[in-house]
């Protein structure tokens, strides 16, 4: 019998999909694992239990989350509900406000922030602008005024500087009753709508606004100026976003202007303000620092479904991805050029995430995660698959956000996962692991001030939530007792989680199966401190062995673990696997149940293998624990004894 020795330093593979398991031979292969479920994969390589989502608040139904900041102090987290948003502040509900998107809207929310305003896009909603001032009293207590109202564009007493277009045939020609006041325009071919009423128009260059509709050839227009003459004229065209017309679909701020990319009826064309006055579309002569418009032309219409000021203006679109060049971008010099053609979700808004001057987009396959980046070498952008090792953890992205702190990337997927992607490129770590909340599903999230904040649905019911490296149960209330108060059994305030069971970290021990009643837990004794919350286990599983020497087919060999070795550090349970069921394992002598141990631990195992079946369980050896404390596994050593 030969001797082998497999060292394991790194998991920066992390959770391999499992049509790779038979590629032994890519050095993905050993450093990836099998199975890494409710755990981060570290910069380092090493692989740590992620922590307890603590509960925020109970919220009415789906919400979208959106980080605001207003200063490197001052950070809030925005929930957008039905009609409804909340601001809330390190955790707290500050302050509420109404607003015109509702649940039917969330999928193709957009936004982007400048300064004190946030800017909220949807195709079908008029955008809007939340602005944050301080005043008074709230400059230092940090809440400040919130108000939401519409875009306001720039405009004198005869012109509104909004983009124009001229919708339909460009044949079509209309006729004015007079030159100035209020008159008739008839159409030569139906054009007008009763949602028209409102709305700017402009003929021959003087701008009006129709005051009433009669029918799809005539309605009445109030001008502003008065026309060089009546005559018959091609020269019309109409604001381009109203409700007739649909709305900005995305919106963002590039080289000192304001720029918004589609609108449901005209998705695939870019409109870019004048520079320095972000409301001001007007295209004037032409000049440097005039506004700018154009359509991106292809083989195929692309709906622009995002747009990104990065290195350059990026645009995403349903079917391939752009470039915006000009230094700086002017009429005259501005350049267009398509860079890929993969496309994104032209269905849902799932959020650019930059990381380290990458471009992170959810590509239109839903199974795909891109980076888009701009190489000197060739000077173009790739769209490199993050998700290639991975393909089964990505199912559907619909929300995303980066934590720049932990380098992790979070996905929420459409299945309900949560997929953490750990990205630091100078150290080529590209690791996923997948996240799971008993009974419950992800549906969105958000990093501000550092913290990640997430939504979570738990039969029917929405919970915020935000990970916390203090406890190690989900949606957990932490509860102490008053100053002077005794220990106790019995412990109320649990109403968000009324007839859930739950786990109950009290004192340094860990009461499983416990359901709260009347929103009150009841322990078998009398403890100080609680946190109550849903129990979750972390999972670790190696890759199914090759087995082979060289001289036979891949798994041909009979393998025996003759003993494995676990480096950990600041862990507090370790549960093993190594053929036989899971047995807890003791961790160095004359230690408390929770305090936390730091070294090396090894185990004898018994009993042979040939080959495996391509299942999660057919490696060497498994991990799994659900003690709410620490646990870091840093590498694995596994001995292994070889036979014909």
């Amino acid at each position: 019998m030969a001797r082998r020795v497999l060292e394991k330093t790194t998991f920066s593979t992390g959770e391999l999909a499992p049509e790779l398991w038979g590629r032994s031979d890519l050095n993905a292969y050993g450093n990836g694992a099998a199975r890494l479920r409710n755990v981060f994969i570290e910069p380092s390589g090493g692989v740590r239990r992620r922590p307890g989502i603590a509960l925020i608040d109970a919220v009415s139904g789906p919400v979208r989350l959106i980080a605001f900041e207003f200063n490197t102090e001052q950070t809030y987290l925005l929930v957008f509900g039905d009609y409804q948003g909340t601001v809330y502040r390190a955790g707290v509900a500050i302050v509420g406000f109404e607003t015109p998107f509702g649940v039917m809207h969330h999928a193709l929310l957009n936004w982007t922030q400048s300064a004190d305003t946030l800017l909220v896009t949807h195709p079908e909603v008029e955008p809007m602008r939340l602005t944050r001032k301080a005043s008074g009293a709230d400059v230092s207590d940090g809440v400040g005024v919130w108000e939401m109202t519409n875009w306001a564009w720039r405009e004198t007493a005869v012109k509104r500087f909004q983009p124009y277009y001229k919708f339909g045939d460009p044949a079509v020609s209309i006729t004015p009753s007079g030159t100035s006041g209020t008159v008739s325009i008839t159409a030569s071919s139906a054009l007008f709508e009763a949602g028209h009423v409102g709305t700017r128009w402009r003929i021959q260059g003087i701008e009006g606004e129709i005051a009433g509709v009669s029918s799809a050839t005539l309605a009445t227009i109030a001008l502003q100026e008065a026309l060089p003459d009546a005559s018959t004229t091609q020269d019309f065209e109409e604001q381009v976003f109203s409700p007739v017309r649909g709305w900005p679909r995305s919106v963002t701020f590039h080289q000192d202007r304001m720029v918004i990319g589609g609108s449901r009826d005209l998705p695939n064309r870019l409109w870019m303000s004048k520079s320095g006055d972000l409301f001001n579309f007007d295209l004037g002569e032409g000049l440097d620092d005039a506004a700018i418009e154009f359509a991106l032309l292809a083989d195929q219409v692309n709906a622009i479904t995002g747009i990104f000021a990065g290195r350059h203006l990026q645009v995403f679109t349903s079917g391939s991805e752009w470039m915006v060049t000009g230094d700086p971008l002017t009429p005259a010099n501005i350049q267009v050029t398509r860079q890929t053609r993969i496309g994104s979700r032209a269905d849902r808004t799932v959020p650019l995430v930059n990381v380290d001057g990458a471009t992170i987009f959810a590509a239109r396959s839903g199974r795909e995660l891109r980076e888009f980046l701009f190489t000197d070498v060739e000077q173009a952008y790739g769209a490199a698959d993050l998700a290639l090792l991975s393909r089964h953890l990505v199912q559907g992205p619909v929300d995303q956000a980066f934590d720049a702190d932990h380098r992790l990337l979070h996905v929420v997927m459409g299945d309900g996962s949560l997929g953490t992607l750990t990205l630091y490129r100078s150290e080529a770590i590209t690791a996923w692991s997948a996240q799971r909340v008993e009974g419950a599903a992800f549906r969105a999230v958000a990093v501000a001030g550092g913290e990640v904040y997430l939504c979570l649905e738990r039969d029917g019911k929405f919970y915020l939530g935000r990970f916390d490296e203090g406890c190690g149960l989900d949606l957990s209330i932490t509860a102490e007792l008053a100053e002077g108060e005794s220990p106790r059994r019995h412990w109320g305030g649990f109403d968000d989680l009324e007839g859930v069971t739950l786990a109950v970290w009290a004192d340094g021990v860990l009461y499983r199966d416990i359901t709260v009643s009347g929103g009150t837990v009841s322990l078998p004794n009398a403890v100080s401190t609680v946190v109550v919350g849903l129990p979750f286990i972390h999972e670790i599983a190696a890759l199914p062995p090759a087995g082979s020497d060289g001289t036979r087919a891949h798994g041909g060999n009979a393998l025996r673990l003759v003993s494995v070795t676990f480096r950990v550090q600041q862990t507090a349970q370790l549960r093993v696997d190594t053929g036989r069921g899971f047995r807890d394992v003791t961790l160095g002598r004359g230690r408390s149940e929770d305090a936390a141990y730091s070294g090396d631990v090894s185990l004898r195992a018994l009993g042979w293998r040939r080959g495996s079946a391509g299942r999660d369980n057919d490696g060497l050896w498994r991990i799994a624990g659900d003690f709410p404390r620490p646990f870091l596994l840093l590498g694995v050593a596994s001995e292994l004894g070889v036979n014909d």
